[in-house]
């Protein structure tokens, strides 16, 4: 069972920047496709962007050329770089291990996750 732990939120003025980190245990990291998804208050947990294991970025049109997923397989840490936040951005943000099948790019395709790290970013 992998275990995902997550750092990195907090509270942000709009236009400013976070990095979360999501570190990984267990072997085979590289071997998965890694994701990050967020909830915010009273909405469903949505796709943000996800990295193949050979290091392909997919994003959410919302956040395209504002964040960038990237990943340290030999630190088995995946990262996620918060640009240009806006408060519609506020959310819960979760990191997860991709399953053996499934997409990618839905809540579906993931399964392990981590507890969470709260982004708020205030106007």
């Amino acid at each position: 069972q992998v275990q995902l732990v997550e750092s990195g939120g907090g509270l942000v003025q709009a236009g400013g920047s976070l990095k979360l980190s999501c570190a990984a245990s267990g072997r085979a990291f590289s071997n998965y496709a890694m994701g990050w998804f967020r909830q915010a208050p009273g909405k469903e947990r949505e796709f943000v962007a996800t990295i193949t294991w050979r290091g392909e970025p997919y994003y959410t049109d919302s956040v395209k050329g504002r964040f960038t997923i990237s990943r340290d397989n030999a630190k088995n840490t995946v990262y996620l770089q918060m640009n240009s936040l806006k408060p519609e951005d506020t959310a819960v943000y979760y990191c997860a291990k991709a399953a053996v099948s499934g997409s990618i790019l839905r809540l579906s395709g993931y399964d392990s996750w981590g507890q969470g790290t709260q982004v708020t970013v205030s106007s």
